[in-house]
């Protein structure tokens, strides 16, 4: 099960667990069960402080689960974690042992203090680049918070219940039976859906923070580079937002982003995380920002930064870096349906729909390598392209259009997105050219279609957007109100890419720092 190498790699790390643990494996004879066998033998010869069980009953099976030699687990695996939820496991082994987790005293006193006694379930695919985070905060809680268990069911394993609940989306999560949450989230927004006190002591934290220099607002590449400069010239700075590492945290391989051959985007996003955290950046992670008020619009010639749980923020400047999201198609039973079938990860939720057709709304690069990625996994894939002509570069059309089970449907616009009352059953397109009305059956709708720019809150501001809804700068990154200055996809600078974006946060934030200086703040 485990190669040479990976299990050299994993008998080191084994050596850090703080007491021994045994893992039990509840098995039903099947084929699946010999795999998880195998893998829970192999694991348990690297290590004398491990021991393998094969007696367990647990209910879905098969699975195995870890715990403290003596204790009841807590932490349960219904199938093999392995791609994307490797390090889920090697994390679970450690941190079941007693190892300590790398989160901050507060994050982890916020943990203990739940107090919890439910039962967390997470649907996941192994592709899915998203899906760990969700797997590995149920896991910590679960092991702070007796009484409670999280398990993480592999949704290729156990087909049948992903039917059965119609589960067309992942990571896709439940306590205690009841849907919570589905899509990426951090283990401080878990965290903080749990706690129902959250947002209050945030407030009152916010509050009381001094003023600002430099106040960022959003957590992408142009953000996180905004804050790094802005640090770096020893001023007060800080970042607000929804969620660090943006839209970034969506992406799979990264490919173009000078002197870093490959990487993906989640390590992208933890590796520039950790740069603005080795600065003296105050971060405000999980808030969301309701109002902008410019220098010339308050009393105080400060900029005010109102937060949707009430607190408000004052700095000299802000710099607004809050990205952009994937567009919708915005037809009748789209929102009905989105996790029902429709869906925007084609990375992350493709496995589910494994043998069966779906399409894929969109021509450009990411609609044509989504539907060449689906290829590999589905009976059949439709594109559907508004245009006459697809954008994709030549060489994702040609290796689109020499795979047998793909069609491309050119100058057709999309309609409506049929369903039964609890999944998506086809797609109502109307032919551009001939006025004439198509349904295409399928089970699946993978939206591709471009990016929105995140700026809802600044429709009642002074704030000049564009007819696209972009913030209008200048070259030095000046909006048209004083004290504040934008970056990266929320703007009107073309080419949505990470590095202009890291580029034009260096430039917005000198740009702050010289207003700082000329204005005598």
């Amino acid at each position: 099960m485990l190669d040479q190498n990976t299990s050299a790699q994993l008998k080191t790390l084994l050596q850090r667990l703080e007491s021994p643990i045994e893992i039990i494996a509840s098995l039903d004879g099947s084929d699946k069960s010999d795999k998880i066998k195998e893998l829970v033998a192999e694991i348990a010869a690297l290590s004398d402080q491990v021991t393998a069980r094969f007696d367990g009953t647990h209910q879905r099976a098969p699975s195995f689960a870890i715990a403290k030699v003596g204790e009841q687990p807590r932490v349960h695996f219904a199938g093999l974690p392995m791609g994307h939820e490797f390090t889920s496991l090697i994390l679970a082994l450690l941190q079941v042992s007693g190892y300590a987790a790398k989160v901050s005293d507060e994050v982890l006193a916020q943990i203990k203090a739940l107090n919890l006694t439910a039962d967390f379930e997470v649907f996941v695919s192994l592709s899915c680049h998203n899906c760990p985070d969700v797997v590995q905060a149920l896991n910590l809680i679960a092991i702070h918070n007796p009484g409670t268990t999280a398990t993480m069911i592999d949704g290729a394993f156990f087909q049948d219940e992903v039917e059965q609940r119609k589960i067309m989306a992942v990571p896709m999560l439940f306590q205690n039976g009841q849907h919570i949450g589905q899509g990426r989230m951090s283990l401080e927004e878990i965290v903080a859906k749990l706690d129902s006190g959250s947002a209050a002591k945030d407030a009152e934290k916010l509050n009381n923070k001094a003023i600002f220099d430099v106040l960022v607002i959003g957590g992408g590449p142009a953000g996180n580079t905004a804050a790094i400069y802005a640090a770096r010239k020893g001023i007060q700075t800080g970042i607000v937002a929804e969620r660090l590492g943006g839209q970034v945290m969506d992406t799979m391989d990264i490919e173009n982003y000078t002197s870093v051959q490959k990487t993906q985007g989640p390590k992208f996003a933890a590796e520039m995380e950790a740069h603005v955290r080795s600065y003296d950046v105050d971060i405000m992670n999980l808030q969301k920002v309701s109002s902008i008020q410019g220098a010339n619009e308050t009393a105080d010639g400060l900029v005010a930064v109102t937060l949707d749980n009430g607190a408000q923020l004052k700095s000299k400047t802000i710099v607004l870096s809050t990205g952009a999201r994937w567009r919708e198609m915005n037809v009748p039973g789209e929102q009905e349906y989105k996790t029902r079938g429709v869906a925007y990860c084609p990375h992350c939720d493709g496995p589910l729909f494994k043998g069966k057709r779906v399409a894929v709304i969109g021509g450009g690069n990411s609609g044509v390598e989504a539907a060449i990625d689906l290829a590999g996994l589905v009976e059949h894939v439709t594109l559907v392209e508004f245009d006459t002509k697809l954008r994709a570069d030549q060489v994702l059309q040609d290796k689109l259009n020499s795979l047998p089970n793909t069609t491309v449907i050119m100058n057709a616009l999309s309609t409506e997105v049929i369903g039964d009352g609890t999944q998506v059953t086809a797609l109502k397109y109307q032919d551009r050219a001939t006025q004439t009305e198509h349904s295409i059956t399928l089970a699946g709708i993978f939206v591709q279609i471009g990016l929105l720019p995140n700026t809802e809150f600044l429709s009642t501001s002074n704030i000049e957007l564009s007819n696209r809804g972009e913030i209008v700068i200048n070259d030095r990154n000046e909006t048209n109100v004083k004290g504040v200055f934008a970056a990266g996809d929320c703007t009107t600078v073309p080419y949505k890419q990470i590095i202009i974006a890291t580029g034009e946060g260096a430039k917005a934030a000198l740009s702050a720092f010289d207003y700082i200086i000329r204005s005598g703040q």
